[in-house]
């Protein structure tokens, strides 16, 4: 009768309900429900990685797909890994050996891991914004050593910003430029494949920051960051600024460096410790226009010091030999590089394209 009806109804959606639902109400895809996670206490931040890693608690999917365990690789090698969180990630690292070496707040991971050779066990860490936190594993060996991130200026991952981002500074000047970024561009290049990067706007001395998030390590210590870069109007840059950061364990090492044409004349390196330019003894001036100039900077991470080696532009070397204290307490794992491109009192437009550009590490 209608009782027996009722009850069968109840019970498909009883099953319904179990189904699409976990422990305590939670998501089917999250498991491992033994006690209610504690959400973070202040998303706007970045809290300092733990060590060792923690373990799951209402674990979601978190799949690794690239290396396979126990796969034979050449470090840097590309680490491939997916998390599906049930509620907006917060954050996702990755730890070599127990130790934090890369932050994302995405979901995704395609990055480079440099590790030294031998057997590594390699853990991804995921936590969104309720608590859960998942985790996965594997166990590599490397064998052996390439030279770095290579060509890399075609890379999709760029990010950029102008004078603010999320409310603090990022490229300074005193206004928001207009900036665009063109990837694969044929002419002019060297290789058939530059990025192209444009700077206008309205305001004078807007400045725009491109970075390239590349990876992660805490095994290498020495840079070079090698490209070539070509401006349409030579006289047009106020400056324009090439960096290296790499970043683990609290401390960022920052190796900023700064063509000043139109106050000191000289190149500018940064120190991460206080915040500001150093000149040193290299001469800046406005480089030719429509001409493909070369950039080498060799640097070395020592104890918690940046060391400036050398730098060699337009085929000059120059010896540097500057050190730096790092910038302490900063919690966001990672190695990149970075390009800037700075506006004039008139903001005159202008166009630089990046070709061959090469960060080796070891």
């Amino acid at each position: 009768g209608i009782e027996r009806t009722a009850l069968i109804v109840l019970v498909i959606l009883a099953g319904w309900l179990l189904a699409f639902s976990g422990c305590q109400g939670l998501p089917r895809n999250v498991a491992n429900c033994a006690i209610t996670p504690t959400p973070p206490s202040d998303l706007s931040i970045v809290p300092p990685a733990p060590e060792p890693p923690p373990a799951a608690l209402c674990g979601f999917p978190l799949t690794i797909s690239g290396p396979t365990i126990g796969a034979n690789v050449n470090a840097p090698f590309p680490l491939v890994a997916a998390a599906t969180p049930p509620d907006p990630i917060y954050t996702v690292r990755v730890y070599v050996d127990g130790r934090a070496v890369l932050y994302t707040p995405k979901t995704t991971i395609n990055q480079l891991i440099w590790m030294a050779n031998g057997q590594h066990t390699l853990e991804v860490v995921a936590e969104d914004t309720a608590g859960h936190i998942a985790t996965a594993s594997t166990q590599l060996n490397v064998i052996g050593q390439e030279l770095g991130a290579l060509n890399i200026q075609n890379q999709n991952s760029w990010a950029s910003c102008s004078a603010l981002i999320v409310n603090s500074t990022c490229a300074g000047g005193l206004g928001t430029a207009t900036s665009t970024l063109m990837l694969n561009q044929s002419t002019p290049s060297l290789d058939g494949s530059a990025a192209k990067f444009s700077l206008a706007g309205n305001h004078a001395y807007s400045n725009e920051r491109y970075w390239l998030p590349l990876g992660g390590s805490n095994s290498v210590s020495h840079f070079t960051y090698d490209l070539w870069f070509y401006i349409d109007h030579g006289d047009a840059p106020q400056s324009l600024e090439f960096d290296v950061n790499q970043a683990f364990g609290g401390t960022r090492w920052i190796w900023g460096s700064q063509c000043d044409f139109n106050q000191t004349h000289q190149w500018n390196v940064w120190d991460p410790l206080h915040g500001v330019w150093d000149p040193i003894p290299v001469p800046c001036n406005h480089f030719p226009s429509q001409t493909w100039i070369h950039l080498v900077w060799t640097l070395e991470r020592v104890g918690n010091q940046v060391h400036y080696v050398t730098l060699s532009v337009a085929d000059q070397t120059y010896n540097v030999d500057v050190y730096f204290t790092a910038q302490p307490r900063w919690y966001q794992e990672e190695i990149d590089i970075a390009f800037q491109m700075d506006g004039n009192y008139k903001q005159e437009p202008y166009n630089v394209w990046l070709d061959e550009v090469n960060l080796l590490a070891n």
